[in-house]
């Protein structure tokens, strides 16, 4: 099976840096950064006087951050917990049937 050839396609921009070409970028890494990027996040800490700050924490071994949409439902490490409790038999059986098979 041969290969398509593709074509490479010049930036033409002309307010667009030379650092940005396509020559420049052919190393580029797709995704280089999303690793340390999600072993960070950002807590937001509301002052009694009204100001907000925004603080970028690291997250610890054995961390886990929750979808927003998720902690929701789950307020506190406790609840986490028990619902997960709640899985693991689930989970134990599911697998316990799959090696059966």
């Amino acid at each position: 099976m041969k290969k398509k050839k593709t074509k490479r396609r010049e930036l033409s921009d002309p307010d667009m840096l030379a650092e940005y070409t396509a020559e420049h970028m052919k190393n580029a890494v797709r995704g280089k950064h999303v690793k340390p990027y999600r072993s960070t996040y950002s807590v937001r800490i509301h002052k009694e006087d009204g100001s907000t700050v925004i603080e970028q924490l690291d997250l610890h071994e054995g961390s886990i951050a929750l979808e927003p949409e998720v902690r929701r439902y789950f307020p506190d490490s406790k609840a986490v917990n028990t619902a997960l409790r709640c899985l693991i038999p689930l989970v134990a059986q599911k697998k316990k049937f799959k090696s059966a098979a």
